[in-house]
């Protein structure tokens, strides 16, 4: 039997409740709908008096070192950012600075965000996907951005945005299943070796 996927959801929002964490919360449902897998969720606001003033990682408390070993173990990252001034947050910047170059090698990562218009739409492709492709992570086809105007009670209202969602998740499945196959085979060849 092969094990839960195990599927970490970063939001780089400062507040609670926060429209980046409602998104990537839709967006792991839709993907523990599809797959079983464990879910976790880091909100980075709730870390950010941990995080202040830390420039090396020996110096963060317990709690932020638990929540960057998360993501650097997880199968898949769902990451979903509020845009402040056309970028991704400080925080979020910040908080992935921490982690370790090599941990997200070929890791799937779906990107998202939120923004206060659709100005700031191309986020996505202009600010966290190259931040990504620093880690040589496997970036996932489609990215799904959202509107202040697209949710309703901090659960998304836009039915536009929940099929874009929707098919995201579906157009990334086929990477995850060879993601979450790949790593057995890798560690036989390992220890074959």
């Amino acid at each position: 039997m092969t094990r839960p996927l195990r599927l970490v959801a970063v939001s780089g929002g400062l507040q609670r409740p926060s429209r980046s964490a409602a998104l990537a919360e839709h967006l792991l449902e839709l993907i523990a709908d599809e797959l079983p897998c464990e879910q976790h969720l880091v909100e980075l606001g709730q870390l950010a008096p941990r995080l202040a003033g830390a420039v090396w990682r020996a110096n963060l408390p317990d709690t932020v070192e638990r929540e960057l070993a998360a993501v650097e173990q997880a199968d898949v990252l769902v990451v979903a950012t509020p845009v402040f001034r056309g970028a991704y947050t400080g925080l979020f910047k910040h908080f992935f600075d921490f982690i370790d170059q090599d941990a997200l090698t070929d890791k799937p990562v779906l990107l998202a965000a939120t923004g206060g218009s659709e100005r700031h739409a191309l986020v996505i492709d202009h600010q966290l996907r190259p931040l990504f492709s620093f880690f040589q992570a496997r970036t996932l086809p489609l990215g799904v951005y959202a509107t202040d105007a697209d949710f309703a009670d901090y659960r998304l209202q836009n039915k536009a945005v929940i099929e874009r969602a929707r098919l995201a998740v579906q157009r990334a499945l086929p990477l995850v299943e060879l993601a979450r196959h790949a790593k057995p085979a890798v560690a036989e060849e390992v220890l074959a070796a």
